[in-house]
């Protein structure tokens, strides 16, 4: 098992090795150091399948994690269970401990609240449920599928890094949209039902944008607020939940 680091400069030499293996081989070396302790996160997005894939064709033994809010389009759900049939896989799926429901009848729908109500959306029905699900499984590595070419705020990760005390490996961060997207028909795996459709990531229905509306890749999700939801980057300080 490898050993973890709080400076993720340290792990120079594991980005060095990670860098001359394919995605496959990231896989399969992350499997071979941390073991039970490594998990893998799932949105069923538009390229959702590239990863689920891949780790299947190491190890069947890996858990899949999927954090529903509860507001995700109807053909993501639809996709998901495709890809459930098709992979053989049954993903742990972790949600918010207050229903979307209730969340609206108590806060309101926060994603029309700004940026301060869209980051509090995302702590209750994103981060929270990532991080019980990652203590609850005794993770000690989370592989992720995120690609240095979706965003400015991505362009800087490396294969490996901690955050919040977990290793996060990302296989397929050097691959470009033409590499990713042709990796689904060349392994006879289905697209998302919204490829295609003006969006270049799905996430909510409420607080995702085509491009063409957005403006930019950088506006698409979380109501133009920001990029990333919380689920990529490390807690805020004071980090808890009061709901």
């Amino acid at each position: 098992m490898i050993e973890m680091k709080a400076d993720n400069d340290k792990f120079a030499t594991e980005n060095a090795e990670l860098a001359e293996l394919d995605a496959t081989g990231r896989v399969a070396w992350a499997w071979e150091r941390f073991g039970e302790g490594l998990v893998l996160s799932t949105s069923f997005g538009l390229q959702s399948a590239v990863m689920l894939h891949l780790v299947r064709e190491v190890s069947e033994e890996i858990p899949i994690l999927f954090v529903d809010t509860g507001y995700l389009f109807p053909e993501t759900y639809q996709y998901a269970e495709l890809l459930r049939e098709k992979l053989g896989i049954e993903p742990k799926v972790y949600s918010a401990t207050i229903s979307p429901l209730y969340q609206q009848i108590r806060y309101g729908r926060l994603w029309e609240e700004g940026a301060e109500g869209m980051e509090k959306y995302n702590l209750i029905n994103k981060v929270e449920p990532m991080q019980r699900a990652l203590k609850e499984l005794g993770a000690a590595a989370w592989l992720a599928g995120l690609r240095r070419e979706q965003s400015a705020s991505r362009a800087e990760r490396t294969f490996i890094e901690e955050q919040n005390g977990v290793a996060k490996i990302y296989p397929i961060l050097d691959w470009d949209d033409k590499t990713t997207y042709k990796y689904l028909p060349d392994n006879d795996l289905p697209y998302h039902p919204l490829e295609g459709k003006g969006f270049d990531s799905v996430g909510d229905w409420h607080s995702t944008k085509k491009v063409a509306d957005a403006g930019s890749s950088e506006k698409t999700r979380n109501a133009g607020h920001q990029r990333e939801c919380g689920l990529h980057e490390d807690l805020p300080e004071g980090y808890g939940f009061d709901i």
